[in-house]
């Protein structure tokens, strides 16, 4: 019970902080969520609760809360990058580094996409540190990030224009349910994009 108050208020005076300063408010929680702090649905709740204030600057609410995700994420990214195996070790269980070793090998930058568009409880923050261990180009790990929690804020914000703050309670029930439709359907037209650019190519050398 001392937890849920203190989350309570937690969101209270996140919700204040947001308001106050609206758009770097947003930034800066998001940066502390994807970076050395877990605040887990807080920045899904506070993208929804700014858009029913203020529909009109949504796009510019998705945008801060993606721009300060992903530069939370670049500084895991540097301390796997820099620290390496151990920086890992020391985060996380062998075990749970063991599964999403599997997952990152198998996948690759498509774990860390996964990753990155599911809610909550999926796991996110320990594919950051392992591409930053497997020095992915940090190019290439940026893009995949920004598409990613792009598209993870904008349907948040799409959510609260849409149905107000009954979007809150939709996205902890059908949350993962509805990112994991949308990410089949990137990947549909990924791959039918992929086959249609090779077909072109066969075409053209014929």
């Amino acid at each position: 019970c001392a937890g849920v108050r203190l989350m309570e208020r937690f969101i209270i005076w996140a919700q204040g902080l947001a308001m106050t300063l609206g758009g770097p408010g947003l930034f800066a929680l998001a940066f502390l969520d994807s970076s050395f702090f877990s605040l887990p649905e807080i920045t899904d709740v506070l993208v929804i609760w700014m858009v029913m204030q203020h529909e009109s600057l949504m796009v510019y609410y998705v945008a801060m809360t993606t721009f300060g995700s992903v530069v939370g994420c670049l500084l895991v990214y540097e301390a796997g990058y820099r620290g390496g195996e151990a920086v890992l070790c020391n985060w996380f269980s062998a075990d749970r580094i063991n599964r999403a070793f599997t997952k990152f090998h198998r996948h690759g930058l498509l774990a860390l996409f996964v990753s990155s568009l599911l809610p909550p409880p999926a796991p996110f923050k320990i594919f950051v540190l392992m591409s930053g261990v497997a020095r992915i180009p940090w190019l290439g790990f940026l893009t995949v990030v920004g598409i990613g929690r792009g598209l993870r804020d904008f349907i948040a914000g799409i959510l609260a224009v849409r149905y107000g703050d009954q979007a809150i309670e939709f996205l902890r029930n059908f949350g993962k349910p509805v990112f994991s439709v949308i990410l089949l359907v990137l990947l549909v037209i990924g791959v039918g994009y992929t086959l249609w650019r090779r077909r072109s190519a066969r075409l053209s050398r014929i």
